[in-house]
């Protein structure tokens, strides 16, 4: 069966994408991932991974396929030397597009987790983590070793992804990296129930000049945090300029990621939405953030 894809794909870049390989179980090789996106003639796409840093897969990637936009980046988990600023200068010094915060290991991810089951995080063996990460200490004052790495993201003028941490801290973050002179600040998937952004703090972030991720996956089954018409009207309501449509998907249990995000495209379109709003969230807004 072939799956025809909106048309409106054409030229778009998605952000938040999962693939294999990976310690969880994935959709999608990074292959057939991209095969996709050359199918709906996308521009390119995000790989992100809980586990280790993407750039060299992205690399590799775009050595094959030159014409794409195919990047990778690093999430600050245990796995990857947690809130590290060597580890973050090395995923930058080979490419990273994106420095994402903690989001399988942090605190917020840790709790919210331990009380609901799911096999988004299943592996062959169980996964242990000592503690959940904060980016701030007991007094609530932000680690000196964050402030090293937001000083690393501004001077290479990439991407800041808050991860999963809790509003209170995505808050002080925003800050910080305002002082330090971050320019691309992406707020992740405000309306999924992980660590969910208060719509009146969604208005305070687009005013700091932060750009927020509308993520399917917070309509989707798996956690039916928000309903589709109630994803178009918030949209309308914050401005598709300081929003981009992801999917967050790759899961083994979902549909592939770009067929996803052709649905959310359909579905954004019944809720009101217009072709222009979509273009700026799936391609102009993406571009931007990419330094494209």
């Amino acid at each position: 069966m072939t799956t025809t894809f909106h048309p409106l794909l054409k030229g778009a870049i998605e952000l938040h994408v999962h693939s294999a390989p990976s310690l969880f179980p994935r959709k999608q090789t990074d292959w057939e991932l991209i095969e996709d996106v050359k199918k709906a003639q996308m521009a390119g796409v995000v790989l992100k991974a809980h586990e280790a840093q993407t750039v060299d897969r992205a690399t590799l990637i775009r050595g094959k396929e030159p014409e794409l936009h195919v990047y990778g980046g690093l999430v600050c988990n245990h796995f990857t030397g947690g809130l590290s600023p060597a580890t973050v200068d090395t995923a930058i010094r080979l490419g990273a597009k994106v420095i994402w915060m903690p989001t399988f290991s942090s605190e917020e991810h840790q709790r919210y987790f331990g009380k609901k089951k799911t096999n988004f995080f299943n592996s062959e063996k169980n996964l242990s983590h000592s503690y959940g990460l904060e980016i701030w200490d007991d007094n609530k004052k932000i680690l000196s070793e964050v402030h090293e790495i937001l000083e690393l993201i501004a001077e290479a003028n990439i991407v800041l992804a808050t991860g999963h941490l809790a509003p209170a801290e995505v808050s002080v973050l925003v800050d910080a990296a305002i002082e330090h002179k971050v320019e691309k600040i992406l707020i992740q998937h405000t309306d999924l129930g992980i660590a969910r952004i208060p719509h009146k703090l969604e208005f305070e972030l687009i005013r700091k000049g932060c750009i927020l991720e509308k993520c399917y996956l917070a309509c989707s089954d798996d956690f039916n945090d928000i309903k589709k018409e109630e994803m178009a009207q918030s949209i309308k309501a914050l401005d598709a300029n300081s929003c981009v449509m992801v999917t967050d998907y790759g899961q083994s249990h979902n549909i592939p990621p770009i067929e996803a995000l052709s649905q959310f495209i359909d579905d954004m379109l019944r809720g009101g939405l217009s072709d222009k709003e979509i273009t700026k969230m799936i391609v102009d807004n993406p571009k931007q953030l990419l330094g494209l």
